[in-house]
């Protein structure tokens, strides 16, 4: 056996090689090796290419140096390419391919930005499905529809579409760690797509194996409680997105005997919750998160309770963007409440309304002239003069202050009613708090004038808040309105359309 032959058949050697060095020893000439560490080259003193993409993959596979902007040279990037080739080889066990690609992740974890992108770069072009399998598969198939060879066609169509991508990704699930790389690989890749095409494809399979391997079939409800360890109760302070925990009183409030706390946990990503949504237990249908986040209210009697308030829902792993939890885990939760407190009749939310604010300014202007003159006048007179858009602005600067009659808080209603139940992008609610809880099958019920008084109540919605109930015999009518583009509103909701 050739020396070389016998290095290219043992990985960890194969590594400390470099292909030219490989190819040099077969020949029987000399070759200066590069340790391993050492992934990269000096800069070459090329002139930098304009632009974010640079050289194609292909090209810079081909080249001998590389230029000024790439971060891992042509050698390097080959030998890269052969070591993701060697973890995806399919006559490689799922173990020893588990081995192969977490030795790689211990690399990558000290990788620069720049490095790390040239990888997904090679993990999306260069893995991709064999275009020539998926066309003959397809004439198969096509010549197949309708006859009795169909099915087998259909399966040879399928299989032709599974790329080495697929089979690569797999093998980094392997190793323990493995799941916890692929999500954080991913919530670094999201950013960049917009910058680079090239890229959609990798973060595709990505999506679409999370979307199995996060199926709620394998993710478990767990109650998060005060009892709960530090460490998780910690990861509460440090994902809340919707209302910031101020420190562990505030924590304590929200976990309180008339309050519940759950998560979704994944068995891959032990003691880290994928979501969690917050409860409060009341009486009535909450109209301010205000008392809901006092440090010093007396708690209620949660068995006494008929209305279950979800008052704060975070997604916190960003590399999950796209794989859905909220249906199931609101669902879930509703069950389990029930469970627990016979006497709970409504299920609701108080929600903020993220991008009110921003929608006003761009359209304050064509809100004006959809109402009539009377209105208008009154509006105008309630400003001190002209009623104009940058008017409006200013005066529902001050929610509270606002008389529960003036023309001027009915006419921020009538608006918000218009953005929520109205305002569609390519057929889904132009709000993105409004587009998942009406995609779960909530109805839009109330809107609620100075419900979040706070800076940031304030920046997104003038400090309205709004309530989605959850009608559990209704969701599925209600989801089914809405894919037919009609939002489904309350007619306290209605009653404010213009």
């Amino acid at each position: 056996m050739k020396t070389g032959d016998w290095l290219t058949r043992m990985p960890l050697l194969r590594q400390a090689f470099e292909p030219r060095a490989v190819a040099a020893l077969e020949g029987g000439g000399d070759a200066r090796v590069e340790p391993e560490a050492a992934r990269t080259e000096p800069k070459a003193q090329a002139k930098a290419e304009p632009g974010r993409g640079g050289r194609p993959i292909p090209e810079r596979l081909k080249a001998t140096l590389r230029r000024e902007q790439e971060a891992l040279s042509p050698r390097a990037l080959r030998r890269t390419l052969a070591e993701l080739r060697a973890i995806a080889e399919p006559q490689v066990s799922e173990v020893e391919g588990g081995r192969r690609a977490r030795e790689f992740a211990a690399w990558y974890a000290k990788a620069t930005p720049g490095e790390r992108r040239d990888c997904w770069l090679l993990m999306s072009e260069q893995f991709a499905p064999d275009a020539k399998k998926i066309r003959a598969a397809r004439q198969q198939y096509e010549a197949a529809h309708g006859t009795q060879e169909e099915g087998e066609a259909e399966i040879r169509l399928r299989r032709a579409f599974v790329s080495a991508r697929t089979r690569l990704m797999q093998r980094f699930a392997v190793f323990p760690e493995g799941m916890r790389f692929l999500v954080d690989l991913r919530a670094e890749l999201l950013p960049q797509l917009a910058g680079d095409r090239r890229l959609l494809a990798l973060d595709a399979e990505l999506e679409h194996l999370f979307s199995t391997w996060f199926d709620v079939a394998f993710l478990e409800l767990r109650r998060i409680s005060w009892d709960s360890p530090a460490s998780l109760v910690e990861k509460l302070i440090k994902y809340e997105a919707v209302h910031d925990i101020r420190g562990w009183d505030d924590v304590k409030n929200r976990l309180d005997s008339d309050r519940r706390c759950y998560g979704f946990f994944h068995p891959r990503l032990e003691g880290e919750p994928l979501i969690f949504v917050e409860v409060a237990l009341m009486n009535e249908m909450a109209a301010s998160i205000t008392p809901l986040l006092d440090e010093t209210a007396a708690s209620a009697d949660p068995q006494r309770a008929s209305t279950a308030i979800f008052y704060s829902i975070s997604s916190t792993q960003p590399g999950l963007r796209g794989v859905s939890f909220g249906d199931s885990l609101i669902k879930r939760v509703v069950e389990t409440l029930k469970a627990e407190f016979p006497r709970l009749r409504t299920f609701a939310t108080l929600s903020p309304i993220p991008g009110l604010r921003a929608w006003l300014a761009k359209n304050g202007a064509q809100m004006l002239d959809k109402l009539e003159p009377k209105p208008k006048a009154e509006l105008a007179r309630a400003l001190g003069g002209e009623a104009d858009a940058q008017r409006l602005l200013a005066a529902w600067e001050k929610p509270l202050v606002l008389d529960p009659k003036s023309p001027v808080r009915q006419f921020l209603l009538q608006c918000a009613a218009h953005y929520l139940g109205k305002e569609l992008h390519e057929g889904r609610p132009l709000d993105p708090v409004a587009r998942f809880h009406l995609g779960n099958g909530a109805r839009i019920e109330r809107l609620n004038m100075a419900g979040d008084p706070s800076t940031k109540g304030l920046k997104q919605s003038f400090g309205l808040m709004v309530n989605y109930l959850y009608d559990v015999k209704r969701l599925d009518r209600y989801r089914g309105m809405l894919a037919q583009g009609q939002i489904p509103i309350s007619g306290a909701i209605e009653d404010l359309y213009f």
